[in-house]
């Protein structure tokens, strides 16, 4: 009876290391098949092409293929949604940008928690706003904007890519902070604002500094300032917003992964080394560098961190401004 016993519980054991040693090799040896990076925007846009130029270089790097995939629609929250709710196996992860810690704060009622339903893998890049003017507005930089709006309140047009997007937020929590008011115009996207500012339909605008950068360069619009803390190679006479005495003041473009949450350590550990070594390659900083990102390395925590921080940003200023979406 007791060697019977005995026996037993060297079997229960054996199978249990056996498991176990098992789900180490599994770990170790991932990935096995096909991966999915989903990007929760529209096929073309730089978050886009960003995604599939990564995912190139982790399908050479990891041996197995990663596939984009665009759900786009609700601001990204489609998208975000899905990948909260895949499985957390390791063969699914989110490329997004700031609208990630925009959403909570204009939409109170998500589908998925953004700081629970995820653990985040890298923060990849960050890229300027700018904030520019028609050439004839009498304002040459933003210390001149915040002078002539206090002279004149509600009398400036500021220009946006839509009622609550980031380029809205980013210029809202400026004149928060420079206590002015303006008259807000929202377009479809900020290529509708860029070119009614270039004919002086409107005074001024917010977008990232990549989409304006070809009309500043040509004299058709002035760079009123930018975002960060040093100038931008792409447009280095634009001066940045905390040189002009506005250090509080940041509302940069990020580009980032994601995972959901309970996605195995070893495999998050694994993509972050690649997307290390990745984003150090010169065509991949070439390609963010174009539009004028400055390439990133924070840990998951600082990343975290961050998040938390934009999201009671964003939620604040919203409370404080009746700010919604249309």
């Amino acid at each position: 009876m007791h060697s019977m016993f005995t026996r037993s519980l060297l079997a229960l054991v054996a199978a249990s290391l056996a498991l176990a040693c098992g789900g180490a090799v599994a770990q170790a040896s991932w990935p096995t098949k096909p991966m999915r990076i989903v990007v929760p925007y529209l096929a073309g846009s730089f978050t886009d092409v960003a995604a599939r130029r990564v995912a190139v270089e982790l399908t050479e790097s990891l041996g197995q293929s990663v596939i984009v995939e665009n759900r786009t629609g609700a601001s990204g929250i489609i998208g975000i949604d899905a990948v909260a709710k895949s499985q957390p196996d390791g063969y699914t992860f989110l490329f997004t940008e700031n609208t990630f810690t925009v959403n909570p704060a204009l939409f109170p009622k998500l589908p998925y928690q953004p700081l629970k339903d995820f653990v985040p893998v890298a923060l990849l890049a960050e890229a300027p706003t700018a904030m520019w003017a028609r050439v004839d507005l009498p304002a040459t930089d933003a210390r001149a904007l915040v002078r002539l709006a206090q002279e004149k309140p509600d009398s400036l047009t500021f220009g946006s890519g839509g009622q609550g997007t980031s380029s809205h937020l980013a210029a809202a929590l400026f004149f928060d902070k420079a206590k002015i008011r303006v008259i807000h115009v929202p377009y479809k996207g900020v290529a509708g604002s860029i070119a009614e500012a270039v004919a002086g339909r409107i005074d001024f605008g917010t977008s990232s500094l990549a989409s304006a950068s070809g009309q500043i360069k040509a004299g058709r619009l002035r760079a009123l300032g930018v975002t960060g803390s040093q100038r931008s190679p792409l447009l280095p006479n634009a001066p940045t917003f905390a040189e002009q005495g506005f250090a509080d003041y940041d509302a940069p473009i990020w580009f980032g992964m994601l995972a959901p949450a309970g996605t195995p350590a070893p495999a998050v550990a694994r993509l972050q080394a690649e997307l290390a070594k990745i984003m150090e390659k010169p065509a991949v900083r070439e390609l963010f560098n174009g539009q004028g990102a400055r390439v990133m390395s924070i840990s998951s925590q600082e990343f975290t961190a961050r998040m938390a921080r934009e999201i009671q940003q964003w939620t604040e200023l919203v409370a404080r401004t009746g700010i919604k979406v249309e």
